[in-house]
């Protein structure tokens, strides 16, 4: 993390997460790069329209608002476009109000090489090949599903985040005994462990750095508030509480579905982000939340 930041909780982002570029993008894969880039200069006034995460970026800067004094949580644009092409973007994150000043533009190649550089918690991508090099880089990385905006619900002010357990929080030690050998092989490994914390996965740092944040505010008027839902039920459970409470992480509300869909589930939640490995899971869930698609583990090999 570069001094600079201090304690900040610091989420990248790329444009193309940010705001709707599907007719720029339409005109980049019909015309080529050289049409592209003339495109977006011609329409460099016009703003573009929020898309699938800007919801959750205003969220996430509403936050230093409610802070007072130093900011807190910094968002950060890292772009596939050159500086030239990106001024549209720039200009429709000063159209839309959103404090953003930091930006890196990577003029086509891949920016995912910045974001150890700016200390990021967390990436949110459309390319998933820039998502699994951030992974494989030791950074929390999804690739935003798109999903209809007429069942996202993101109306309420509190900021929440819904993470599955096994290859996103967790390592995928125990998910590669039910792919290797089946649930039952699963359920006793996991009640054997029970008192063995699970690894790490993927997630864990940003977890830790959102459970930093809630503990600014007192409880019952924390701005984020966190979910895991889970494909697990009892009693393979208790590990995934034991680890939690050896991390001395606290996750507000804890759902084992024991296979059940998770759609109506998180859309009961509210979720304003979904994280999973597993892409049916994703797929799934995009139909009702934002969702973010985290390609690691044994699922994704």
């Amino acid at each position: 993390m570069p001094s600079s930041y201090g304690n900040k909780l610091v989420i990248a982002i790329s444009s193309r997460a940010l705001f709707n570029l599907d007719d720029s993008h339409r005109v980049y894969e019909q015309q080529g790069l050289v049409a592209y880039q003339q495109y977006q200069i011609e329409h460099e006034d016009e703003p573009l329209l929020p898309g699938e995460a800007f919801p959750l970026v205003q969220k996430l800067l509403h936050i230093n608002e409610r802070l007072g004094g130093e900011p807190r949580v910094e968002v950060l644009l890292l772009s596939r476009n050159s500086a030239d092409t990106g001024l549209r973007v720039f200009n429709s994150i000063q159209h839309h109000g959103l404090e953003i000043t930091r930006a890196a533009f990577s003029g086509g190649e891949s920016p995912y090489r910045y974001v150890s550089a700016f200390g990021c918690h967390l990436f949110l991508s459309t390319h998933a090949d820039d998502v699994r090099s951030a992974l494989d880089n030791g950074v929390a990385a999804a690739t935003l599903i798109s999903s209809p905006k007429d069942q996202v619900d993101n109306s309420h002010s509190q900021l929440k985040f819904a993470f599955d357990g096994d290859a996103v929080l967790f390592s995928d030690e125990a998910e590669r005994v039910y792919k290797r050998e089946g649930l039952e092989a699963f359920t006793q490994s996991e009640i054997a462990a029970a008192r063995k914390p699970l690894r790490g996965g993927p997630f864990k740092s940003f977890l830790a750095a959102l459970h930093g944040l809630q503990a600014e505010f007192a409880a019952d008027e924390s701005p984020i508030r966190t979910a895991l839902v889970t494909a697990r039920s009892a009693p393979a459970h208790e590990r995934v509480i034991r680890t939690l409470r050896d991390w001395n992480i606290r996750i507000d509300e804890s759902l084992f579905l024991g296979g059940l869909d998770k759609g109506e589930f998180l859309k009961a939640y509210g979720a304003d982000v979904f994280f999973d490995d597993q892409k049916g899971h994703c797929e799934s869930a995009s139909q009702h939340v934002a969702t973010g698609h985290v390609p690691h583990g044994v699922a994704n090999n």
